[in-house]
């Protein structure tokens, strides 16, 4: 059998609907200014700003500096959320967050990724559901498809490339379950 080879100017994704080309141009500038932009602390203009593209964010949200955020249109954060600084929620697809759940400093949510398999590299999305409670350690990610269910944690540095059961902690790449979380 004769070796494939990645043929990249072959790609094609064309199928992948990123929403109005103006409204990410401004929301581009928007998250530059505002979201990655070290100087900006306020939690409140960026909830403001965040819903005014889309989002869908409950109360008592706390956004630290030089959050990236691809999509807001594509976000859904609950109430009394923490999002650390330096995170990184690449929503090419939906990213639902519910109640009370923290994100580490430098954790990333990744919704795509590309089929390596196919010689045209072919991009992959698919959605990531944080529940109630969860808690991304620091520099954690959490890949596509990936349902981290209620007040499930993964640890500093881990990757979650599948479902974290409720009420457990997980840590590794690929992230295994180490214990169950008990909170007093």
């Amino acid at each position: 059998m004769e070796k494939q080879i990645v043929n990249l100017s072959k790609f094609n994704n064309d199928w992948f609907d990123a929403g109005n080309k103006i409204k990410r141009i401004m929301w581009f500038i928007i998250n530059a200014l505002f979201f990655i932009n070290p100087l900006n602390a306020s939690s409140k203009l960026k909830v403001f700003l965040l819903r005014k593209f889309g989002a869908s964010i409950g109360e008592g949200v706390v956004f630290k500096p030089k959050v990236n955020i691809k999509y807001p249109w594509n976000l859904s954060i609950g109430n009394n959320c923490w999002i650390g600084e330096n995170v990184w929620i690449d929503n090419l697809a939906q990213v639902t967050i519910k109640d009370n759940v923290c994100i580490s400093q430098g954790a990333m949510l990744l919704c795509g990724n590309h089929n390596y398999k196919k010689t045209t590299f072919d991009l992959m999305i698919g959605p990531i559901t944080l529940e109630d409670g969860v808690w991304l350690g620091a520099q954690s990610l959490v890949g596509p498809n990936v349902i981290c269910r209620s007040h499930s944690v993964i640890g500093v540095k881990s990757v979650a490339t599948k479902d974290l059961d409720p009420y457990s902690i997980y840590r590794g790449n690929p992230a295994q379950k180490v214990q169950e979380r008990i909170i007093e």
